[in-house]
């Protein structure tokens, strides 16, 4: 009963000291810490005996994974940039380049939900295969559009007009 009340208490504890900046999390009985903090522990199995990996991959390099942050922000933004443009002044050049940039926005997004969800090695291999194929489809699919029927902007604005 002590046992249960003192945990009843450091969750409320911990809650108050997550609401006022506080940095440790208090799931259950387990205490989740930041990153900065893990990174500092040893690499062990944790209590309930799965592994957890606190250090990064030996093959991550962080200039890159840093340029690719950058790059994804940067589609973004031409993706909110095209979007006006697509209404204001529809056009080939407007078509293919809205083609490109759904598709890249779509790809990497689609590949952080496989990064997220899908954890055996086959699978990741196979998910990371039809994405690909998912995506040049995809391209290519858009491009055919813009060439050989209305392009995707006049499509849209078809669309609204129905």
């Amino acid at each position: 009963m002590a046992l249960a009340a003192a945990a009843v208490t450091a969750r409320r504890l911990n809650f108050w000291s997550c609401a006022r900046g506080g940095r440790a999390l208090l799931l259950g009985a387990r205490v989740i810490r930041p990153a900065f903090v893990l990174g500092s522990l040893p690499d062990r199995p944790a209590s309930g005996g799965r592994h957890i990996h606190l250090t990064a991959s030996c093959c991550s390099d962080s200039k890159a994974a840093s340029l690719h942050w950058t790059s994804e922000r940067a589609v973004s933004v031409l993706l909110l940039g095209l979007l006006p443009a697509a209404y204001l002044c529809p056009g080939s050049m407007v078509d293919y380049s809205l083609a490109a940039v759904l598709t890249l926005h779509s790809h990497w997004g689609l590949g952080q939900v496989i990064t997220d969800y899908v954890h055996e090695d086959k699978l990741v291999k196979g998910a990371n295969a039809s994405l690909l194929v998912l995506s040049a489809l995809t391209f290519a699919g858009l491009c055919y559009f813009n060439y050989h029927d209305v392009g995707i902007c006049r499509a849209v604005a078809l669309l609204w007009r129905l």
